[in-house]
Parts: structure tokens; sequence; C-alpha cells
């Protein structure tokens, strides 16, 4: 039985989401035992470290908003890096079920991050969304290059992931620009 991961994702509950990400991990696994490739793998760790530090700078300004805007910015930040952690975790996981090791190290995620890191002060909340708008757009142009790499080598599971990731980058982006308007 073939499964079409793309066009039954869409349509499935969470719980059926997973089970059908996981078919679709095993389906990719035997379908390249002996190859044993990711070809966006480099990419796919540049996501990863781009999460990790994605995940302090966002604390950094979470910890640092100031304005008149500071608890709605502030409690939005909390689940926006909410969000980038479980990410991270579920991109870690799916590259070692893939036979990839993920980056684990800050010093290496530093290293080949493109998203920049921020000093510590007080960010005004216009600061702080034009840097998210920023970082969700430089993520959400990271995740459709991932996801076109991982669909050219029928890797269901990986274009699945990037999928639910991209539908969460646009709608982020959609809530800054309202936000901003």
């Amino acid at each position: 039985m073939i499964i079409d991961y793309n066009k039954n994702i869409r349509n499935a509950s969470k719980t059926k989401r997973h089970l059908l990400r996981f078919l679709a991990v095993a389906l990719f696994i035997y379908k390249n035992k002996r190859r044993n490739k990711m070809k966006n793998y480099e990419s796919v760790n540049k996501y990863v470290a781009n999460l990790a530090v994605l995940n302090v700078k966002l604390h950094n300004l979470h910890f640092n908003v100031v304005g008149a805007q500071f608890v709605p910015t502030h409690e939005y930040l909390e689940k926006v890096y909410d969000q980038f952690f479980a990410y991270y975790d579920e991109v870690a996981e799916l590259m070692k079920m893939q036979g990839k090791e993920p980056l684990v190290r800050m010093v290496d995620y530093l290293a080949v991050a493109s998203v920049q890191e921020l000093e510590g002060k007080a960010f005004s909340v216009e600061e702080v969304y034009d840097i998210l708008e920023s970082d969700l757009t430089l993520m959400r142009d990271l995740a459709k290059n991932i996801r076109q790499g991982a669909d050219e080598e029928d890797n269901f599971a990986l274009v699945g992931l990037m999928e639910d990731h991209l539908s969460f980058y646009e709608k982020q982006l959609w809530f800054i620009r309202a936000t901003k308007a």
C-alpha cells in the first residue's frame, strides 16, 4: 500500500497526522535503506541551528520588550518561542529517525545559523515586531527550500513537517503585518 502523504495529511486529525508521519518515515527509511541520504542535510542542520538561536533570541526579546503594548507582545513572544522549541525537537528527532546527526552544540549552531543573536537591551514593541518579521520570513524561506528538496527525494515525513511549519510562519507573518498596520 502506498500512502499519498501530501494529499492525506492536510485533512487528517493531529493523531492521524502523527501516524501518517511515522509511516512516511518508515517508508522513507525502507526506500533509502542502502542510500541513507538526506540531500538537504546541511540545510536541515542550518534550520535546527536557526531554531536553537531563535529560542534564545526570542527569550531576549521577551525579557526586554518595553512599551505600551508590553503585555500582549510579551505573551505573544512566549507562544512563538514555545512553538520554535517544539519545532527544534521535531526536526532533530526526524533527522535521527532518518539516520542523520543533528547539530547539538551552541558553538556549532552559531557557526551555521543564518539567524543573528541580539545584545541584551530594551527593545520597543515596534523593534520586536520588525525583528520577528525578518526572522520569520527567513525561516519561511528556508523551510520552503527544505520542503522542495525533501519532495524531490520522496522524503514525505520531512515534506509534511515543513508544510506544517510553513503554515505557522505564514499565519504569524499575517499577525505581525496586521499588528504593525
